[in-house]
């Protein structure tokens, strides 16, 4: 296969909601540039772009597949994205390799809450992008409505450089207004006609071209100049002109499509080798200390690995991006991602979905895949021996919004559970996992609970691990609210040498630069900073030599134990100060033991008495929500105790602030889903611990004691 300079390169992004037309769109481009003979269909699951199990059983992507295509001398990579927001880390993945993005939109159900979603990461990824509007065969297809909303959510800068002449059923011609030609496509597609403006559309495609034109010249200095001496731009500065207008977002062209039939694919093709920027002639990638990596071959080797995934019969498959310099077969890298370690590349590919070919040479911006790399994972940098140290910016994922617990159904699956969801975390970087020693539960967190019905499916059907998903607990913290003294005798004699410690000791709640205590001198100070967060303060005001010092650490080691498991629900407790300031002991009798256990019963004690109270984890929730839903979000949200901290409007969408406790939040994704049809998003993130409401908190206890009591 030929090697393609960084100029001969296109790489392009497919995004948009679900069901309307990436893949099939992605597997006529493919098919369009000679790549395949034959353009297989979702229905008959036999597209090369979605082949995994999975989503041959759904009909649906679920993650973004790789693939190209040439058109004019030109390599085409293409990402196809899945449209489920579940994926929207694919969706990120692929916005930041590709240098355009292609959003497919619907012509039947118009703007969706997919493509609300996809463009608002586009925006924030700073990419071009173009609307291919599909689907115009279909019998309530309406380009006019589509285009008019378009306009209305994305701004006029959307901007039709073709429109159809019939839409609906029997749909097969568009008008193209840079060629000023008709395309007129035989029934089931295929070649198209091109043919002159027939009289009926002349006015309206002069009017609307000149009003492009005018756009377009608009974007360049030199090029308005032209445009006023001459009336018109060339076919090269059109081009020109559109590319300036992509790159600074102040364009988004509209274009013509029915992927099902193979109309308007190729001329599609021809605008994006034509119009859309090589990867150098957009910003490149910087690293971790600011360095720009610019695309050039003669530098040294920077590859940004975006995406792994594992295959059946081959392994791991590792997909990169070149940013600088060229990569070979057989080149010695380093990942400084991870510890610098030594990775050879074996074999390097280009990949169409499910097929791969070898290929010897990758030039900067191009997209390739190799296999079997030791250590590496998503978003890792490889370099040459040349520039071992430099690190590619990572990608940024959006918070978890969906978490459960997951439990394998026979304890003897669970170390097995545990290492394939590591490996699936590898794969995807918005799938998180740990097991909390506090919950004593895995925890798996995701995007929403669509992704992690998902991961369950291939745990069970590939993995044959059965599972079950479980509520997750929340992760309480106890602490106190006033002082209190307790004191405990521990004494045990069975024969021999004995038990025998006592311990009286005051707590109270710990605050940052709180003045001390002064009802007994402070002798000694152990401040802890707890693992939970938090703090737990020591002080040792014994006077006399009530207690010996020696066994003052073994008192610490029993409050620590009732610290990890807090009196009232067994959470960790938090910010408490105890201090020690009398005891006795017993010449032969007292050791270690004696005092831990001690310390440990005078503590859990004193925290009874010590006003006690249940802290909770509160997030700080944003939803983005149309605004004929913000009553039922809003009724929503305080049925879940949300404080609403304030509004706000984002790319027309309103946007609710507020802090919400994480036990309101179980299973928030699929019940916002519901409420507004899909359209609505939002994202959280843990904001501080904060006192439950009393009413709660007795909920609490009583469930705990009942716990409590069943284990008994």
């Amino acid at each position: 296969m030929k090697v393609y300079q960084t100029n001969e390169i296109r790489n392009i992004v497919l995004i948009g909601g679900t069901k309307t037309g990436k893949t099939t769109l992605a597997e006529a481009m493919v098919f369009e540039g000679g790549l395949i003979t034959r353009r297989g269909t979702v229905d008959d699951k036999n597209t090369i772009s979605d082949y995994r199990p999975i989503e041959l059983e759904r009909q649906a992507s679920v993650s973004a597949s790789l693939m190209y295509t040439l058109c004019d001398n030109k390599k085409v990579n293409i990402l196809d994205a899945p449209g489920f927001d579940d994926f929207i880390g694919e969706v990120i993945g692929g916005l930041r390799v590709a240098d355009t993005a292609v959003m497919v939109v619907n012509a039947q159900n118009g703007v969706e809450v997919g493509t609300e979603i996809t463009w608002r990461w586009a925006a924030k990824a700073n990419k071009p992008v173009i609307f291919a509007m599909n689907l115009l065969d279909l019998e309530h297809a309406n380009y006019d409505e589509t285009l008019r909303t378009m306009k209305a959510r994305f701004g006029n800068n959307v901007t039709p450089i073709q429109y159809p002449v019939n839409v609906g059923l029997g749909y097969n011609s568009f008008i193209d207004l840079l060629k000023m030609k008709m395309y007129k496509y035989p029934a089931g597609g295929g070649k198209p006609e091109i043919s002159d403006i027939p009289e009926s559309e002349k006015d309206k495609a002069e009017e609307m071209q000149s009003a492009l034109i005018e756009e377009l010249a608009s974007k360049d200095e030199k090029l308005m100049e032209e445009f006023f001496e001459k009336g018109t731009l060339t076919e090269d500065q059109i081009n020109k002109a559109m590319k300036i207008g992509m790159i600074s977002r102040s364009m988004f062209p509209v274009l013509c499509v029915c992927a099902k039939q193979d109309m308007g694919v190729g001329r599609l093709l021809e605008f994006i080798a034509g119009a859309v920027p090589a990867p150098d002639e957009m910003p490149g990638a910087k690293t971790i200390e600011g360095k720009q990596l610019n695309f050039k071959a003669s530098d040294p080797t920077s590859l940004f690995v975006f995406k792994t995934s594992i295959e059946a019969h081959i392994g791991e498959i590792s997909y990169f991006k070149v940013y600088s310099g060229e990569i070979v077969e057989a080149q010695d890298m380093i990942n400084p991602s991870r510890n610098h370690t030594k990775e050879r590349i074996s074999q390097l590919f280009v990949v169409n979905g499910k097929n791969r070919d070898k290929v010897e040479k990758f030039m900067p911006g191009d997209l390739g895949a190799t296999i079997k790399l030791k250590n590496v994972h998503t978003g890792n940098t490889l370099n040459s021996i040349k520039n071992p140290d430099d690190i590619i910016e990572p990608t940024i994922y959006p918070e978890p919004k969906f978490r459960t617990a997951v439990k394998a159904k026979s304890a003897t699956d669970d170390e097995k559970l545990g290492a394939i969801i590591n490996e699936l975390a590898r794969m995807d970087p918005t799938l998180l996992f740990e097991y909390s020693r506090e919950l004593k539960q895995l925890i798996l967190q995701g995007q929403g609970e669509l992704q992690l019905n998902f991961t369950k499916w291939i745990i069970e059907h590939l993995e044959k691990i059965p599972i079950d998903y479980l509520a997750p607990k929340i992760p309480y913290r106890e602490t106190i609210t006033k002082s209190a003294k307790a004191m405990y005798r521990h004494k045990k004699q069975s024969g021999g040498s004995g038990q025998f410690g006592e311990v009286h000791m005051m707590i109270q709640p710990y605050k940052e630069g709180m003045a001390d205590q002064t009802e007994f001198p402070i002798r000694g100070r152990d401040p802890i900073e707890l693992e939970w967060g938090g703090k737990l303060v020591m002080h040792n005001c014994i006077v006399g030599g009530a207690i010996d010092a020696r066994f003052l650490p073994a008192i610490l080691k029993g409050v620590m134990a009732k610290m990890e498991e807090g009196p009232l629900t067994g959470s960790y407790a938090r910010d408490i100060i105890f201090n020690v300031y009398d005891g006795k002991m017993h010449p032969v009798d007292s050791n270690e033991i004696s005092f831990k256990l001690a310390g440990r019963n005078a503590f859990r004690e004193a925290f009874k008495n010590a006003g006690p109270k249940i802290l909770e984890p509160i997030y700080d929730v944003e939803v983005l929500v149309p605004e004929d839903k913000m009553g039922e979000v809003m009724t929503d949200l305080q049925g879940r105790r949300a404080v609403i901290m304030g509004m706000d409007s984002e790319a027309g969408f309103q946007k609710i602030i507020a802090r919400v406790p994480l036990a309101e939040l179980n299973r928030y994704s699929t019940s916002l889903s519901s409420i507004t049809s899909g359209r609505a998003t939002y994202s959280m993130k843990f904001s501080e611990y904060a006192q439950v409401p009393s009413d709660v908190q007795e909920k609490l206890l009583k469930a705990y004691e009942d716990q409590e009591s069943e284990e008994e």
